[in-house]
């Protein structure tokens, strides 16, 4: 039955056959976009992603011998993998996207998992079979070892060999796809206020926060109240996948739809309410992520990076911040002091200038008096439309900051066993040498309790009341000592020499 059928029928039987809603997993470049592009032909993906690859989330809709399927396509690339968690929770039946050439990779196994979790039926779907090094049998095999046993191996998974160029097995995959949705009678009331998941949400210059919706039970309408637990609001504009206004959106339909007052979180459950007392009773508010949580030591040694991050959308900015959290930080920290959706404002370059922080722009840009306050400020934004290139900046920045961070050179250490003198911020103390030497003009540490309490330096440097370059371990000696605390008996004083690198 289609959703037109189901309108008629609604108000006779309340319910309905709901269309399936299909997850598209696999490993980065094995084609998943470019095989939904050839099922809706009349919409195009790839040409819209730049370097051919899906960098988020969307869900579009495909009809076969009468019958709608909903599509999710998902990004394969490792650092979206909380995208395709997601997407695989909201939908009906998998895909597995196995390039015939170059078999199960990581993501492809990581995808499995998924699928298994979230106790989908899966279709695999054995793509590029045109290419010469197609080899399917040996993909098969592959697979069995990830525990999918495919039918002709005796188990229950279906396989279809396909290829998007050349169409072949288009056809036979909608059909299984319709085949296994029929086993599943996926069922839907069009009678109720809908409900659903939060698929994208993103900021509209012109219309504010906007979301993509797929509704899994009951219907949307224009004027509804809807809430998350997060936000809420009244659905004043609704979009189908193509853009186009409707009225009203039914089960398994995705929908880009404006109208919350804040954009929701990704993955949310949302509901349609009868009044706005009511959906904001719903909305109790999740707290939103803190930003620069990363704990830093007071006295850390490391230098840290700070971040000012915008995207696009919510999917974006997720994945950028969960390979931001993977990058090796040893030597510098980074901390990610805003990060939202939307293009760049001024108010992210005053933030950049007082936190002395780097502006990274993921496929959005900077309103022109940013721009201009930028200049004034010397305020450097870099925007990018590829992920990898701004992670690679990322860490450009971050190998930059170590190659420009002094060369330490652990000298020796010293126990403090008198102070004779002290005038503002110098001290005459005396100490016992206990490791390594102690030298005059080098840069000193002092740890009191095991703690590090101050940086100082030593002025001047004698033994036996005799001015000295170095005293060696196990030798007492006095020392000039310039600092703002005062120096205790039982401090230990740890000398180092810093070499600046060369410019």
């Amino acid at each position: 039955m289609t959703i037109q059928n189901a309108q008629q029928l609604n108000n006779q039987i309340g319910s309905m056959t709901r269309p399936p809603i299909v997850v598209v997993l696999g490993h980065v470049d094995h084609g998943k976009s470019t095989l939904i592009e050839t099922i809706r032909e009349d919409f195009q993906i790839t040409s819209k992603e730049s370097g051919g690859i899906t960098q988020h989330i969307g869900a579009y809709e495909a009809e076969y011998q009468g019958k709608k399927i909903t599509f999710i396509d998902t990004p394969g690339h490792e650092v979206f993998s909380a995208i395709r968690s997601r997407g695989a929770k909201v939908a009906d039946i998998a895909i597995l996207v196995v390039a015939a050439d170059e078999g199960v990779k990581l993501q492809t196994k990581e995808a499995i998992e998924q699928i298994k979790k979230a106790g989908l039926p899966m279709i695999v779907a054995i793509n590029k079979i045109d290419k010469p090094e197609a080899n399917p049998q040996r993909i098969k095999q592959e697979l069995a070892q990830q525990e999918v046993l495919v039918e002709s191996f005796g188990g229950k998974t279906p396989v279809i060999e396909t290829s998007a160029l050349t169409k072949q097995g288009i056809k036979d995959l909608l059909e299984m796809i319709l085949l296994v949705a029929e086993m599943g009678t996926f069922k839907a009331q069009v009678d109720k206020p809908g409900e659903g998941v939060i698929i994208e949400t993103y900021l509209d210059n012109k219309r504010g926060s906007a979301a993509t919706i797929l509704v899994r039970d009951g219907v949307v309408r224009t004027g509804d109240f809807i809430a998350t637990k997060s936000t809420r609001g009244r659905v004043r504009i609704l979009e189908n996948f193509q853009g186009k206004a409707v009225p009203q959106t039914f089960p398994s339909q995705p929908a880009t739809m404006i109208g919350f007052e804040d954009c929701p979180q990704l993955g949310e459950e949302f509901r349609v309410f009868p009044n706005q007392e009511s959906s904001a009773l719903f909305a109790t508010g999740i707290p939103k992520k803190e930003r620069g949580s990363r704990v830093l030591e007071a006295n850390s040694e490391k230098k840290i990076l700070n971040v000012i991050l915008k995207a696009d959308v919510a999917g974006s900015l997720e994945a950028l911040e969960h390979i931001f959290e993977s990058l090796p930080q040893d030597q510098v920290l980074m901390r990610v002091v805003k990060a939202e959706v939307g293009e760049i404002g001024e108010d992210d370059v005053k933030l950049a200038k007082g936190a002395r922080a780097s502006i990274l722009g993921f496929r959005t840009k900077a309103n022109p008096a940013a721009a201009n306050l930028a200049d004034q400020t010397k305020i450097k934004i870099e925007t990018f439309h590829v992920i990898y290139e701004l992670v690679q900046k990322t860490r450009e920045f971050m190998e930059k900051m170590v190659q420009e961070q002094p060369t330490r050179e652990e000298k020796g250490s010293l126990r403090v066993l008198a102070v004779f003198l002290s005038d503002k911020e110098r001290q005459i103390i005396g100490g016992r040498v206990f490791q390594g030497e102690a030298t005059k003009g080098s840069k000193v540490e002092v740890v009191r309790n095991e703690e590090l309490v101050e940086k100082g330096r030593i002025l001047n440097l004698q033994k036996n009341k005799k001015d000295a370059v170095s005293v060696p371990k196990g030798e007492e000696c006095g020392l000039l000592y310039e600092g703002t605390i005062r120096i205790q008996e039982g401090d230990v004083l740890k000398f180092y020499t810093e070499t600046s690198p060369k410019k």
